[in-house]
């Protein structure tokens, strides 16, 4: 899995590319909350559009970043989600605490 990270306006943007299941998850969660916690940042904003497939371990690494968001007062969305990876968070019910956008730039100015 390849990870691209900005921060704009006191946000991490994180895009992300690849699998994102068991093999990649650690990896993932490690290097996030490595700039998270590096950079004292308490928004994060990640993007799906590269992400082609996801499993519960992927479900694990976004819920996890939520609860640890959620301490510091912070915020956490997705955006750019591929019908296939979309299907992952509906059925898991993600969608009930987490905002989905559909793009970048709506999710800055909305969190």
């Amino acid at each position: 899995m390849y990870l691209e990270f900005e921060n704009k306006n006191d946000k991490l943007i994180v895009s992300m590319a690849g699998e994102l299941d068991h093999h990649s998850a650690e990896e993932v969660r490690n290097k996030i909350d490595d700039r998270l916690d590096r950079n004292n940042i308490t928004k994060l904003i990640m993007d799906f559009s590269g992400v082609s497939f996801m499993d519960s371990s992927g479900i694990g690494v976004v819920i996890g970043r939520y609860k640890k968001l959620s301490m510091k007062k912070g915020d956490i969305c997705i955006v750019r989600v591929g019908d296939s990876v979309k299907r992952v968070f509906e059925l898991s019910g993600m969608f009930k605490i987490i905002k989905l956008y559909d793009s970048i730039e709506e999710a800055v100015k909305s969190i």
